[in-house]
């Protein structure tokens, strides 16, 4: 019962739950700017041997991309009215 307490607590404290999370990528995104914090001796790409936060913007562009088709094809086919079944 104590999770269930934590996720009430947390959902009534729901404003301060996404500014800290904010908080806590901004400084991620900051720490892998700095020098010697991130290796990227052995990086793959060259947006992740020299932008900061690549994966972070990468992946959130994924996810905008992935939420914006899922509702362009929602709405080119999939979705349907309300009362379709009622006929």
């Amino acid at each position: 019962m104590k999770i269930v307490q934590f996720i009430e607590f947390l959902r009534s404290r729901l404003k301060t739950v996404v500014r800290v999370c904010l908080v806590l990528l901004g400084l991620l995104v900051v720490a892998s700017a700095i020098p010697g914090v991130v290796d990227t001796e052995h990086a793959h790409t060259w947006g992740e041997k020299h932008i900061p936060g690549f994966w972070a913007a990468f992946g959130f562009v994924g996810c905008m991309l992935i939420i914006l088709l899922s509702k362009a094809f929602g709405h080119a086919g999939i979705m349907t009215r309300e009362d379709y079944y009622d006929e």
